[in-house]
């Protein structure tokens, strides 16, 4: 016996199971009112990865937001030149603003 007929039937029993798997599925779905999720809607959501609530999301986002504020304001007062193509603190400037608080009298010692 030819592989030719064993394939064409064996192919039939194949679509045969999957024909009556999926009417299967749609009957389960329909008698037990079942919502099957696609695969776009289980992939993780960008603005929430880790599920939180509304209110709980929103005040993690408004945290967020006061930190990176807070770090931009930081950065800003740091005395920076570019050397080599790169970015870096600007000592000479950090001496001078040093003395000047000392001479001013008052001792900050937080490098800006």
């Amino acid at each position: 016996m030819s592989w030719i007929p064993i394939m064409i039937f064996s192919l039939l029993i194949f679509v045969l199971f999957v024909f009556l798997f999926t009417r299967f599925v749609g009957y389960m779905k329909k008698e037990q009112n079942l919502h099957i999720e696609s695969l776009q809607e289980t992939l993780i959501d960008r603005d929430n990865p880790i599920g939180l609530s509304g209110d709980e999301l929103q005040k993690l986002k408004n945290r967020q937001k006061e930190a990176q504020d807070h770090l931009k304001e930081v950065i800003a007062k740091l005395p920076v030149v570019k050397k080599d193509g790169r970015f870096q603190i600007d000592d000479e400037q950090l001496k001078k603003r040093r003395e000047e608080q000392a001479a001013d009298g008052s001792v900050r010692d937080d490098g800006a």
